[in-house]
Parts: C-alpha cells; sequence; structure tokens
C-alpha cells in the first residue's frame, strides 16, 4: 500500500509540477496571433494522429512479443513481464497492445498501485499458475509490482520499457523473477538507440548530446548494475547518485571504484552468506540421514494418516490419479489421493487445498520429489496440518495407559519362510539422551528382539532386526497362532527387556561421539561468532574520527560518545561471554544419561507356522 500511495504521489505530483510550468510560463507570452493558434492547431491534430501509432520502441516490442509470446499468431506458453514507471504509460502500452491483439482472452494482466489487495493477489495467483491452467501470457506493471510479489513460478523474460534513474527499482524489479525457485536463467531486456553493438560496451565515457547520449548513458548503468550485482549482490548505492547527476548534466562518466571500494563490508557479509550456505547444505545431508535412519519414507507417512482417520473415525483417503504435466516421462499420471470430507477439528486440515487461481480443490501427495513444477497437487509434508494431526493422535494412544481408540501395543505380523525360518519377537523402545543440565539431548526408537527356538529366546542382531522387520507383511497369523504367543510372552518379558536394555547401550556408545562433536561443533560456532563481533567492533572504534559540521550539536556529540563507549564495554566484554557460552555447552553434554520407554511389541511368524 504505501509502494501504490507512492506512486500515486509521483504521478500527481508530476502532473502539478507540470500545470505550475505552464501556468507560469503563459504570464510572459504575448497573446497569440492567428498564424500561430492555426500551427498550434496543426500541431495538436498532428500529435491526436500520432499519439494512436505506436513508436519505434513500441514496434520493437510488438516484433519481440510476436516472436517470442504469440509466434506465427498462435500462442506460446512463455510469459513476460513489461515494467513502465507510471500508471499513464501502462494504460497508453495497454491500448496499443489492445489494438495489436494481445489484449483478449485474459492473455493480458496488469498490476499497478492502487489495486485492492484480493485483485492484486489474484494477478499474482493468475500469473504464477502454469501456463496450462491460466491463460495469461503478459504482464503490464509499474513500479508497484516491483517489491514483495513472486512471479517467477513460469516466467523467466522481464522487459523494461525504460530505464529508471534509480537502479535500485532496476534490481527490485529484476528481483520479481531472479528469485529461489526460478529454473531458468533470467533475460532481462531494455531499449537501446540504433548502432549500439558497434561502439565500445567496455568504456564508460558517454560521448554526445541530447537525448540519446541519456539513453547511451543508462544503457552503460545498466550494464554496470549487473556486473556489481554478480560481484557484491547489490548496487543501488553504488551508482545511483552518479546516474542522477548525469540526468541533471552534471556528469558524463561513471566512476564507482571508491565506491566499491566502500563496499567492503557487504564483501564481508557475501562471505558470511557463502559460509551460511555450506552449513545449510551440511544440515541437509544430517536430514538426508535423519529421513532414511528413521523411515521417513512416503508410503510410512502415508500409513501414518491413513492410521490416524481409522482411529478418529474420519473417511479414508480417496485414490485419484492426476495427469502428468506436459513432456513428463509418466504419460500415465501421478497417484495422489483426494481428502474426504472431514468433521470436527480435523475438517482445518483442508485448508490451503484450494487452487490459488481456480479455486479447485487438489489432491495431496506424500512424495516430496513428485510436487516439482507442479501447483495442481499439495504435499502432505511433515509439517502439514493433516500429518501433525495425525502424529499428535498417535503419539497420544502410544503413550496413554489404555488405549482410547482401539490402538495396540502388540501385534503379529506373517513374514516369507525364505526371510525367517523361527517365530521371532522383537520389541520398541524410545531411548532418550539428557545431558547434565537435564534437557535432551537425543532421542530414538530402537528395536531388540530374538528367535524364539524351543521356548527359548534367541538374540538376533541389529541387521537380522532390521531384515525380520523389512520382510513383515500386513496378513496376521491365526487366531490359534496369537493365542499361543501371548501365553509365552509373559515368561520371554525379563529376557525381551534385558535385549532392549543391551541395545540401549550399544546406541549410547555411539551416540557419545556424536554428542562430543556436536559439543564441538557448538562451542567452535560460538566462539566464531562472537569473535566475528569482536572484530566488527574493533574496526568500527578504528575508523578515523569525522570531522563534524557546527550543526552538530553537544547533544548529538554527547550520543555519540556513549555510543563508542558502549562499544568498547560490549568489546571489553567479549571475551569473557566466549568462556561462559563454552562453559555453559560443556556442562549441557556432561555426563549424558539414558531413559528407556517401552512402546510395542511385533511377534513374526513364518508362513509355515501360521
Amino acid at each position: 500500500q504505501l509502494e501504490a500511495a507512492e506512486e500515486d504521489d509521483i504521478e500527481e505530483v508530476a502532473l502539478e509540477s507540470g500545470e505550475d510550468a505552464i501556468l507560469t510560463a503563459s504570464r510572459l507570452f504575448r497573446p497569440l496571433t492567428p498564424r500561430e493558434k492555426e500551427l498550434l492547431e496543426n500541431l495538436h491534430a498532428w500529435a491526436k494522429k500520432t499519439a494512436a501509432r505506436p513508436d519505434s520502441k513500441i514496434q520493437e516490442l510488438l516484433r519481440w512479443l510476436n516472436t517470442h509470446i504469440k509466434p506465427n499468431g498462435n500462442w506460446s506458453n512463455e510469459r513476460v513481464v513489461i515494467f513502465t514507471e507510471y500508471r499513464a504509460t501502462l494504460n497508453a502500452l495497454m491500448s496499443l497492445l489492445a489494438v495489436a491483439g494481445f489484449t483478449g482472452d485474459g492473455r493480458l494482466m496488469t498490476l499497478y498501485g492502487g489495486m485492492d489487495d484480493d485483485k492484486r493477489e489474484a494477478v499474482k495467483a493468475a500469473f504464477q499458475a502454469r501456463p496450462e491452467v491460466s491463460p495469461v501470457r503478459i504482464l503490464l506493471a509499474t513500479d508497484a509490482a516491483s517489491e514483495g510479489i513472486d512471479l517467477q513460478n513460469h516466467c523467466y523474460r522481464i522487459i523494461h520499457m525504460e530505464i529508471p534513474w534509480n537502479p535500485n527499482r532496476l534490481e527490485q524489479r529484476n528481483g520479481r523473477l531472479d528469485r529461489h525457485g526460478q529454473t531458468h536463467d533470467v533475460l532481462v531486456h531494455h531499449f537501446v538507440t540504433r548502432g549500439f553493438r558497434e561502439q565500445d560496451l567496455n568504456a564508460w565515457d558517454v560521448r554526445g548530446q541530447g537525448l540519446e547520449a541519456d539513453l547511451e548513458f543508462l544503457f552503460r548503468a545498466v550494464k554496470k548494475v549487473e556486473q556489481i550485482r554478480e560481484d557484491l549482490g547489490k548496487v543501488g548505492p553504488v551508482i545511483a547518485q552518479q546516474v542522477e547527476e548525469a540526468m541533471l548534466g552534471r556528469r558524463r562518466r561513471l566512476d564507482t571504484t571508491q565506491a566499491e571500494h566502500d563496499n567492503e563490508p557487504v564483501r564481508r557479509m557475501l562471505k558470511f552468506e557463502r559460509d551460511l550456505r555450506a552449513q545449510i547444505a551440511r544440515h541437509m545431508e544430517q536430514l538426508q540421514e535423519t529421513r532414511q535412519t528413521m523411515d521417513f519414507s512416503p508410503e510410512n507417512i502415508q500409513h501414518i494418516v491413513e492410521t490416524a482417520l481409522e482411529l478418529a473415525g474420519q473417511r479414508t483417503l480417496i485414490p485419484a490419479r492426476v495427469a502428468a504435466l506436459p513432456g513428463h516421462a509418466d504419460s500415465a499420471g501421478l497417484m495422489a489421493y483426494t481428502l474426504p470430507a472431514l468433521t470436527g477439528s480435523w475438517a482445518a486440515s483442508a485448508e490451503g487445498l484450494a487452487h490459488p487461481h481456480t479455486g479447485q480443490i487438489r489432491p495431496i501427495v506424500f512424495d516430496h520429489n513428485v510436487v516439482d513444477g507442479r501447483d495442481d497437487v499439495v504435499l502432505a509434508h511433515l509439517n502439514h496440518r493433516l500429518v501433525q494431526m495425525s502424529l499428535r493422535l498417535l503419539r497420544a494412544e502410544v503413550w496413554s495407559p489404555v488405549s482410547r481408540k482401539g490402538l495396540h501395543r502388540i501385534t503379529a505380523r506373517l513374514v516369507a519362510d525364505t526371510a525367517l525360518s523361527d517365530p521371532a519377537i522383537i520389541a520398541f523402545a524410545r531411548l532418550v539422551i539428557i545431558g547434565g543440565d537435564q534437557n535432551r539431548l537425543h532421542e530414538e526408537i530402537i528395536a531388540a528382539g530374538g528367535y524364539l527356538r524351543e521356548g527359548k529366546l534367541v538374540r538376533m542382531n541389529v541387521g537380522q532386526v532390521t531384515a525380520a522387520l523389512g520382510a513383515a507383511t500386513d496378513r496376521q497369523p491365526s487366531s490359534e497362532m496369537q493365542q499361543r504367543l501371548l501365553s509365552l510372552y509373559p515368561r520371554l518379558m525379563a529376557v525381551i527387556s534385558a535385549a532392549l536394555e543391551a541395545r540401549a547401550k550399544d546406541r549410547m556408545d555411539g551416540v557419545q561421539k556424536l554428542l562430543a562433536e556436536r559439543a564441538e561443533f557448538e562451542s567452535t560456532s560460538i566462539e566464531s561468532i562472537l569473535t566475528e563481533l569482536g572484530n566488527s567492533i574493533r574496526r568500527e572504534l578504528n575508523e578515523p574520527e569525522a570531522i563534524q559540521l557546527e550543526l552538530f550539536t553537544s547533544e548529538e556529540k554527547d550520543q555519540l560518545n556513549r555510543n563508542l563507549d558502549a562499544l568498547r564495554r560490549r568489546l571489553s566484554a567479549i571475551p569473557g561471554e566466549i568462556e561462559q557460552e563454552k562453559k555453559v555447552i560443556c556442562e549441557r553434554y556432561a555426563s549424558p544419561q539414558t531413559r528407556m520407554f517401552p512402546v510395542a511389541v511385533m511377534m513374526l511368524i513364518p508362513e509355515k507356522n501360521r
């Protein structure tokens, strides 16, 4: 809204300034002669006639659109954002494009300051939807759309009808497409004068006078924007002032040497960002390992949801086949699930399923690998409301002394004879490791068990337990076999508990190394962060003292001195803070203790013994 108000203010100020200029100038003129009136009327008639005809810039735009967006008169799936600074230019462009046949059937939409929020979101949703779903191909936008709006899903082309004086605006415009989620190299287009290819594009001195010289200067500014963007990641503050001076006729050369030197803190920030990206990559690797260790497969998440819906007395998921994307290898389409009408608090799980453009309720999928490039399905990830409610219900049932929903702690499953020759009992427990400050350091589910041979339990190793669980089917043994196993269970409880205790001890030995590495990483990280903070403060204090103007009041001088004193105190406190933080981390990971809570028991029966 502030951006829209600013756009309206700019146009209003420009209009008022023009009216004031006309009023001031008219007082200096004598009355017009009949001949002068005739000439003015002819000029006015010519201007009105010419205004309806596209100029060379518009003609070039139309040729570009007919080549890339509507080749041979047929609409392609390509999209483009056309930016202009003023609403009047946008309206004129829309009229000219309408005459050229680019506005019918919802192919062109506009985005400008002062739009209603709902309409603005509708335009955004239409442009972000897949081309097969939404017909829009051209978005005309003013600078009100250059901040806070993502347009990168299915568009990588942008055209600047004019180059804004402030390079910050140029960055903001390009940033609507050049952002996370963009799958193409963004193509940025702007207009230049004839013969620019023959000029020395590496020279920053601008020759000539008038409009062409100004356009050439702005063209070179755009090149510098891209060059410094690649180096520093931002460029507006570097050359904005020089562009303004050039437009006022006080500069004919771009000089960014000192400005780039002044942006050394930005380079340090970029180094921090690169380090952060490396850390994120390490966390991603850890996430993949955790997903594999805890078996966060799409099938298991789906099973969790289906089980929870059954326990809650809700309707089951409805299988649905979603058409494959154009050019996708899987011609059979994608397997998804329609969420049924849920009741009570579960009804909130349907929030977010409506397509932002069509409003159609979309099915859900559980595999994040199949949702790339799609907006016709919704990923039911671990933090999705439906999955979260399912997990909360199952946790409550697992830890409840008596299940209120019919969830049992003991189950029996058949296993192929090739995978298991003797019946086996496998128990599961929740292993929690707490530190010296009684905070939880680690948590996981462990499994241990053994083969039933001659009424005794022969302990299985970790590989055998994993293999047996992987071979379990959804089929249950006969009632007689289940009763027989239940009668043996009380005599085997002590042996099963001992197996779990031994497994917990083994895991504790393995987790010790992980905890030591984590403690070392946290200690090193906090020391690095505080050391860098101290270096930054030290550099600030070592900056040469600025020469203050006489208008710098005594109160402001006192405030400056207080700020410097505060920085010195903060700097002197950092070494002690590092030691204190490292001590806290050491105490947190000191003397870890284990806590084990039994969860469930699974009995596995070979099919021959069913």
